[in-house]
């Protein structure tokens, strides 16, 4: 599936006739997918452009500074998953403080009517918008017969009985439930980040690892071990064992996501990374001994091995 263009803002969109998805999108899980295709979907019948509209930071970061939640994955990846979609274009908005005192009926006419030319908007059952998150499905329906467009609600997506959601999504990364996480986005969570130089330890104890660099906004599951696949920007994926954690038998502080990656042998300092997390290990734990830990270290390996289907 070819992937749709990216642009920033509103200014330089051509006009035409669109078929338009709005939402922030956060990890682009398997509900936002439901939504988008349904929104290709129609635009493809009724001969629209699909767009997605989307915005360059959560909403809360600006409505209520610092309390807004991590994200599951950075801007960068949000719009290239999004542009994966099968759509033609994705519109990056500014949420900024002009865009949240919008009201509803101005973001519809200067957002989906003059530069999108909307002729259907498909949004979320649960979708908010406009100054003080006035506007609702409801009222897209209500302005949209004098606007020239018709608008739909899409029931929200449910698993074993959960509504898929970013925040459910988190609250699994929280507690290290990697596997549900995977089910809810339709893949396995992951972060991205640099390669950059820590302490050599694990050098030291015969398993090198990469020390990934991961910006303090992207949620990163509960510490433990973790299995998982580390991409490289030509898309070789190489199996791993990662660590997140503070390493507790050395006395560390700081947070690190550390990935030892199996039969690989090279420099990655500098390179950029996308990380996954396949299954869980078990928790981080502090031992008494360094030759305690190696030995548990060759187990994690051995068992990330098994569950990677390497051994």
């Amino acid at each position: 599936m070819s992937s749709g263009e990216v642009v920033g803002g509103l200014d330089h969109v051509p006009p035409a006739p669109s078929a338009v998805s709005i939402g922030f999108f956060d990890g682009v899980h398997r509900g936002h997918q439901t939504i988008i295709r349904r929104a290709v979907r129609v635009a493809q019948d009724h001969d629209l452009r699909s767009v997605v509209v989307t915005f360059d930071r959560h909403p809360m970061e600006v409505v209520n500074p610092g309390t807004q939640p991590r994200l599951l994955m950075t801007m960068a990846r949000r719009a290239r998953t999004l542009a994966s979609q099968g759509v033609d274009l994705v519109v990056i908005l500014a949420f900024d403080d002009a865009l949240r005192h919008r009201s509803p009926e101005d973001f519809v006419e200067h957002v989906l009517v003059e530069p999108l030319q909307a002729r259907r908007v498909i949004v979320g059952a649960n979708f908010r918008f406009g100054h003080r998150a006035a506007g609702s499905v409801e009222m897209l329906s209500h302005l949209g017969p004098s606007r020239g467009f018709v608008a739909e609600g899409v029931p929200l997506l449910e698993l074993d009985g959960v509504v898929i959601s970013s925040t459910t999504i988190r609250a699994a990364m929280d507690e290290g439930d990697v596997r549900l996480a995977a089910r809810m986005l339709g893949r396995p969570p992951a972060v991205d980040g640099i390669v950059i130089r820590g302490d050599a330890r694990g050098t030291g104890l015969g398993y090198p690892t990469a020390n990934l660099q991961i910006s303090r906004r992207v949620a990163v599951p509960a510490k433990g071990v973790y299995a998982g696949m580390f991409t490289l920007p030509d898309g070789i994926a190489h199996p791993c064992v990662t660590s997140v954690g503070v390493n507790p038998t050395f006395g560390g502080q700081e947070l690190r996501v550390e990935a030892h990656l199996l039969d690989f042998s090279g420099d990655l300092y500098g390179r950029e990374a996308l990380l996954d997390f396949r299954h869980r290990l078990r928790d981080e734990e502090r031992f008494e001994s360094v030759d305690a830990l190696v030995e548990q270290i060759h187990r994690d390996a051995a068992e990330g091995r098994r569950l990677l289907g390497l051994a």
